[in-house]
């Protein structure tokens, strides 16, 4: 079911701030940045090796990244997962008792199709299945 880690979603108080570190200081090699109104985050994603790190940051207050990082700080905010057919991938999960935040999948970025599993589900980590639209980053 899974194909790899996509991505390390990390939440930042602001990506302007955060991404010397990652890409100056680490030399990992940033794709690009994108707004994703739906998620209420602005997001910048950043190579290494196949899986990528994913900086967010939020657009708004009610945001589900403000409320992590004003109670917990900027750090990890999930880990994704990549697979082939995430209808399947949900089904699958879902017949083996799992919690699910999103029972279809929803639109993120890069046009990528995402749905959360809760994280009572995965031992308190939150987790994304990501099908990815275009693999290229």
């Amino acid at each position: 079911m899974l194909t790899k880690i996509n991505h390390i979603g990390v939440a930042v108080k602001s990506i302007e701030e955060a991404l010397p570190f990652y890409r100056d200081a680490l030399g990992m090699k940033l794709f690009g940045t994108e707004e994703v109104p739906s998620q209420l985050v602005k997001v910048a994603f950043l190579g290494i090796g196949e899986s990528k790190i994913e900086l967010l940051e939020p657009t708004s207050p009610d945001s589900p990244v403000a409320k992590f990082l004003e109670k917990n700080g900027p750090g990890v905010h999930h880990v994704a997962y990549g697979v082939a057919d995430i209808e399947a991938a949900i089904a699958e999960l879902t017949a083996k008792g799992a919690r699910m935040i999103d029972a279809a999948p929803r639109g993120g970025a890069h046009g990528a199709r995402i749905a959360f599993l809760h994280p009572k589900s995965s031992g308190g980590v939150l987790t994304e299945l990501c099908e990815a639209h275009d693999d290229s980053h």
